[in-house]
């Protein structure tokens, strides 16, 4: 069979994002089928481009990944709805082959995209193993569908879905995914790669959408495989010169995460990297490791400076753990980067002020200020417009107290935020995540 595997993903702010899970689903299929991964990321006229290479290629299946619903450059100005439909029906022109659509954006509101896209099929959470059932069941006269765990499709117009059957993947038994596949413009200016150490979240914050895309359950990867992978990234892309490691959270389970930095002290690691953190399980001995492997910094998921709001969020954290793990990470010599979300449910302007003042107090390396956006103001106009009006009025708020704070990136309002800033950095030859570089910026 010919599999055209479509990246859909245009986000490059502040950087592209290599297409790891899509590499993993290519690498997962067997290699009797003839694979062509399609990059729209840099693709200055993307519909033209894929109707191009899928008119030379003639696929018999095209498998899209749809990565984020809103934009991912963090502004929260636009969902990314309209181009997947645009995307879909330009598939459609070109070829009778069946689409199957997957991805993060999918997993998040699989029912609700298959109505609205109008995919032939859709797989929903980990497709390592329910796309290649797919591919075989359609390789048959007769296809068995409703055995394939975690499949969408539509009959007579209805969404037809068949549970999740099997257990969730064993990490360590799926193929390393093929990254001389990347295209090389993803090195050129940001030089990150990505590895991922373990998949699963058991954490129960209320809003995030990772244990519906991953599982509640922690599934860890052998450390020795995750610092040899790391050799394999410089390997495969000279331009390589960060990893930055995809886990929702790279410090939970503590121990698994000190076992991976001795791994990569061990493999003689010395590509810097950088990875999401919570202010739970995070130690002194943490810290030192992490800097011994290499690691320059994290993004800490820290999300408000109220007790209440983060009861009512289910961080499982408080304010005092905030401060500590900025003590810990600063004596490591480890940069912190803070990421809080303004405007979440139930969430007052008082509580924003709240949080403002907590961040001027703490004083981090960098703190990135996001105003909440949900998945589902994308098909829910009157939600989306009562979502607008509270925006407007926080974005009001946060322009004010921040106009004297040089450490506080607002991407919404553009605030150390912005395509020519990023340009000057990367031709000043700032590489990795560019929040590491805020003295340049400010300056």
């Amino acid at each position: 069979m010919r599999i055209a595997f479509v990246s859909a993903n245009r986000e490059n702010m502040p950087d592209a994002v290599i297409p790891l899970g899509l590499l993993y689903v290519m690498a997962a299929c067997p290699d009797r089928h003839e694979k062509v991964l399609l990059d729209l990321c840099f693709e200055a006229d993307p519909l033209a481009f894929l109707e191009q290479r899928l008119a030379d290629f003639r696929p018999d299946l095209v498998a899209v990944g749809l990565r984020n619903i809103q934009n991912a450059d963090y502004t929260g100005t636009a969902t990314n709805l309209e181009y997947y439909r645009d995307l879909l029906r330009t598939v459609r022109r070109v070829t009778t082959a069946p689409i199957a659509v997957g991805g993060g954006g999918f997993s998040v509101m699989p029912a609700e995209l298959m109505q609205d896209l109008r995919p032939d099929y859709g797989v929903s959470g980990e497709g390592e193993r329910a796309f290649p059932q797919l591919v075989d069941a359609l390789e048959r006269a007769d296809p068995d569908l409703d055995a394939i765990e975690s499949l969408y499709r539509l009959d007579d117009g209805q969404v037809v879905h068949s549970p999740r059957r099997g257990p969730f993947l064993v990490l360590d038994d799926l193929a390393v995914p093929d990254r001389t596949l990347v295209d090389p413009r993803y090195y050129d200016d940001a030089a990150i790669d990505s590895v991922q150490t373990k998949r699963g979240c058991p954490l129960k914050c209320e809003y995030c959408t990772y244990p519906k895309i991953e599982g509640v359950r922690g599934r860890l990867r052998d450390p020795t495989r995750v610092a040899r992978e790391f050799a394999l990234v410089r390997e495969a892309h000279a331009g390589v010169r960060h990893v930055f490691i995809v886990d929702s959270v790279f410090n939970l389970p503590v121990r698994h995460a000190k076992d991976v930095c001795r791994a990569l002290i061990e493999h003689g690691n010395e590509l810097p990297w950088t990875c999401y953190a919570n202010p739970l399980g995070f130690d002194g001995e943490l810290a030192g490791l992490m800097r011994q492997a290499h690691c320059v910094g994290m993004e800490i998921g820290s999300d408000s400076g109220s007790d209440e709001v983060l009861a009512r969020l289910r961080k499982g954290f408080t304010v005092d753990e905030i401060r500590r793990i900025r003590d810990i990470s600063r004596g490591a010599g480890l940069k912190d980067c803070h990421s809080f979300i303004l405007g979440t449910e139930g969430e007052s302007l008082d509580d924003v002020q709240r949080t403002l003042d907590f961040v001027a107090d703490l004083e981090p390396y960098a703190a990135i200020l996001l105003v909440w956006v949900d998945d589902r103001e994308a098909i829910d106009a009157a939600y989306a417009r009562r979502r607008r009006r509270l925006r407007d009025e926080i974005h009001e708020v946060v322009r004010r107290r921040a106009a004297d704070q040089r450490r506080w990136v607002v991407p919404p309002l553009g605030i150390h935020f912005s395509e020519r800033q990023f340009r000057l950095l990367r031709r000043a030859g700032c590489q990795g995540p560019l929040w590491q570089h805020l003295d340049l910026a400010a300056g």
